[in-house]
């Protein structure tokens, strides 16, 4: 089941990065039920039964979460 969402999310970071970052290095693993998102080594978000997760700064997620164009997982 978990290879269901590292393709997803795989698929989903080819088709909205397409190179144009370089100097990131970007990587899809499995993580648990579904897959994670790292950054030059770093976790930064998840696929999963429950949802799309992304570490976002304080500010960005306060301003999401306060326009209800994002929930809290």
């Amino acid at each position: 089941m978990a290879k269901v969402y590292l393709d997803q999310l795989s698929t989903l970071i080819e088709k909205t990065t397409s190179g144009q970052f370089p100097e990131v290095q970007l990587e899809c693993k499995h993580f648990f039920s579904g897959a994670a998102l790292y950054v030059n080594g770093k976790i930064c978000g998840s696929l999963t039964p429950v949802g799309l997760a992304l570490k976002l700064p304080e500010k960005t997620k306060n301003r999401l979460l306060k326009s209800e164009k994002a929930i809290p997982l």
